[in-house]
């Protein structure tokens, strides 16, 4: 069952792009779901190549590449504002705005090349290798197949259609 008819997300999804591009930062991923409290719009933006911190595994939450406060404040106000004069929605809904986070969701193939060098999680829907869950450091891509080295040294390919869900680990 859908929440929101998906021209009415897609609009949203659009508003909030505007918004973020005019301030150097994109759209990771936007949501508008029933939770507890009521309706919540969660929209998630993040900062083009935050993750470039290099292959030597240094933290990409450092320094100006991350998505700070003020940025959520900014992007939160601009499209609340966009949102209540378009009346975009039709009911009382709360807006969140935020980072994907030190140990945020890997998504698209672009993700893995641009976190190579980092550690994951990666969890798969099919066995690969005798395991259907993998961590260590990220070698990038190899064509559509996603690389990543364990602890012990060892390397596995895995096929991005395989993977159900990854993320970063966080790393001090």
């Amino acid at each position: 069952m859908r929440l929101t008819p998906p021209t009415h997300l897609e609009r949203i999804r659009a508003i909030a792009e505007r918004v973020a591009q005019s301030s150097g930062l994109e759209v990771f991923d936007v949501q508008f779901r029933r939770e507890s409290p009521g309706w919540v719009l969660r929209i998630t933006i993040d900062r083009p190549e935050a993750g470039d911190a290099g292959a030597a595994g240094r933290s990409a939450s450092a320094g100006a590449a991350s998505v700070g406060i003020g940025d959520c404040e900014r992007v939160s106000r601009d499209v609340g504002t966009i949102l209540d004069v378009e009346e975009a929605i039709d009911r009382p809904y709360t807006l969140e705005v935020t980072s994907p986070g030190l140990d945020r969701p890997l998504r698209q193939a672009a993700d893995y090349r641009r976190f190579a060098g980092r550690l994951a999680r990666i969890v798969v829907s099919e066995t690969i290798d005798g395991q259907r869950y993998f961590a260590g450091r990220l070698g990038g891509l190899e064509g559509e197949t996603v690389v990543i080295v364990t602890e012990a040294g060892r390397t596995h390919r895995i096929p991005i259609g395989a993977i159900a869900r990854a993320r970063l680990d966080v790393e001090f």
